[in-house]
């Protein structure tokens, strides 16, 4: 009964893992590197960066204490200023 229980309680948080993950994406890769190769480098690194750090937490079980998510997170805000930095850079050509 024990035994029975505990296999239940190990797949139902192994899916509620697997769902956490899948459910996350990783920053978009929106710059166009015909017109701005750097940014869009620097975004390409992030989503990298992201990409590990999920490893990171699957590797980890998740037990970072939350600064994996804050750096997910910060990521996901660096990539949305490198975008910001090419609609301002199209806008002065």
């Amino acid at each position: 009964m024990r035994r029975n229980l505990l296999i239940t309680a190990v797949i139902a948080l192994a899916l509620l893992v697997t769902g956490l993950v899948s459910g996350q994406k990783k920053p978009a890769e929106n710059v166009s590197p015909k017109r701005h190769p750097h940014l869009a480098a620097a975004q390409r690194l992030s989503a990298n960066a992201y990409e590990k750090i999920v490893e990171a937490q699957q590797a980890n079980e998740w037990d970072l204490a939350g600064h994996a998510q804050r750096a997910k997170d910060l990521l996901d805000q660096a990539n949305n200023e490198l975008k910001k930095a090419a609609e301002v850079a199209n806008i002065g050509k």
